[in-house]
């Protein structure tokens, strides 16, 4: 009986054994497949690196290269800049560096393409570039043959010393001998060396991409968690009995702040606050919103007579997005007939009432000033016009205070119109008549017409 047994079981185990064999072989097999393939990525990403960073300080070197009143030659380089500093930036976001510090470098790298790319796309004949700029551009030349050099130095010991990058990765997960690693102190040291580069005078193009907004800079002193108190019963005004919780928000932070919820019978809001000031930045009505059964247009002037009651008297409608049941609407301070586009406050309204369910105003409250001065349009709107492309065809037209590309506030030329099946708003500069910003509108309202 047993010898029978043994003659089943035993050809049954051993298969069952040569079965879990290959399996595991197989597993293995396609395991190394995967690392490999992404060893394999990494080195193509460090070496194309490495090239990149050494063909900017090249294109850096060619601009120093040509005359300074070479406009188009410039334009050239400062675009292959622009395009090479890009690709240099995706081919570190390839790399395992997201537990090592590299973030100078990666900020460098970024500001270098956003100073390149605004130089590149600007008009010469009447922006050169200035000597603090060429001062600039000469400042980064030797900066960028340097962070070259180490990352040549770092790429030829992971030739010679057949480096993994799969071992960069093992260690900074483990966080084991990390700081023995040829290739992550070789990181270490690029970004070190990045870190002590005194800070350039970028222009305000640049500056204000890395400009961090923050309530700290805001006029008026600190409140207290019972002015926030009051000044939430005033805006949700949800009648008697109602609830009110005050927590304060990023204590010691840049960002401090107050979050108010008003609990009444019916219906709850929260509110933020800023610390500095006690300004409202942002409301929310918790209400459930129903079947759709008033208009866009009727909408806008429930939400516009809403920001009156609020405390914001002069603000007109400029734009209208509906989503389902609810309608989203811009609107803008005016002026002396011209319209402030960075002081901007979103109203968000159900449409089952039209009444208000929420308003973002952090714009509004960081922009916001009570008396701007605006200079007179250097140019009239009829010879404005002309600038426009023949086969526009226009609705309206107004003035409008804008933030251009590079930061700079500026009056323009609204045109809105038509053309190509789509729906514009064209902002010329009222002084040059140059096209300062272009955007398509998609038509929900009668907002765009004010």
């Amino acid at each position: 009986m047993y010898k029978r047994m043994s003659a089943v079981l035993f050809p049954l185990t051993l298969i069952l054994l040569i079965g879990a064999l290959v399996w595991g072989y197989q597993e293995n097999q396609e395991k190394n497949a995967v690392l490999l393939k992404a060893e394999n990525q990494y080195q193509r990403s460090f070496h194309d690196l490495s090239y990149h960073v050494e063909r900017l300080h090249g294109e850096l070197g060619n601009v120093l290269a040509v005359s300074s009143t070479s406009d188009g030659m410039h334009r050239k380089f400062l675009t292959n800049v622009w395009r090479i500093t890009s690709e240099a930036q995706n081919e570190i976001n390839q790399l395992p560096l997201t537990l090592l510090p590299f973030s100078k470098t990666e900020e460098f790298l970024s500001k270098i393409s956003n100073f390149s790319y605004k130089a590149a796309v600007r008009d010469y004949t009447t922006k050169p570039l200035t000597d603090g700029e060429m001062k600039n551009l000469m400042a980064l030349y030797k900066n960028s043959g340097e962070i070259s050099k180490d990352l040549q130095d770092v790429q030829n010991k992971v030739i010679t010393n057949h480096l993994r990058w799969m071992d960069v990765e093992s260690a900074l997960a483990t966080e084991k001998k990390a700081e023995d690693n040829t290739i992550i102190d070789g990181f270490k040291t690029v970004d070190k060396r990045v870190s002590a580069y005194p800070e350039l005078d970028w222009g305000p193009s640049v500056a204000s991409v890395y400009d961090k907004r923050s309530v700290r800079k805001l006029n008026g002193p600190p409140v207290s968690q019972d002015d926030i108190h009051r000044k939430a019963l005033k805006y949700a005004d949800p009648g008697s009995g109602a609830k009110v919780h005050v927590t304060e928000n990023g204590k010691g932070t840049e960002w401090e702040t107050y979050t108010a919820t008003v609990s009444g019978e019916k219906e709850t809001v929260s509110m933020d606050f800023t610390k500095k000031g006690g300004l409202l930045i942002s409301y929310n009505n918790n209400r459930e919103v129903g079947a759709p059964k008033v208009s866009m247009e009727d909408a806008a002037v429930k939400a516009g007579e809403f920001l009156k009651r609020k405390g914001y008297p002069d603000m007109t409608p400029v734009s209208a997005d509906r989503y389902g049941n609810m309608g989203n609407f811009t609107f803008v301070t005016k002026q002396n007939g011209v319209l402030i586009y960075p002081e901007k406050i979103t109203v968000r309204c159900g449409l089952d009432t039209g009444d208000t369910t929420g308003f973002q105003s952090s714009d509004y409250v960081n922009e916001h000033q009570t008396s701007r001065e605006i200079a007179k349009p250097g140019m009239s709107i009829a010879k404005a016009r002309k600038k426009l492309n023949p086969d526009f065809r226009e609705i309206y037209n107004r003035q409008a205070l804008i933030e251009n590309d590079d930061g700079e506030k500026v009056l323009t030329y609204e045109f809105g119109g038509r053309i190509n099946g789509s729906q514009y708003r064209i902002y010329l500069n009222a002084d040059s008549g140059i096209e300062e910003s272009v955007e398509e509108i998609r038509t929900a309202s009668g907002a765009q017409k004010q």
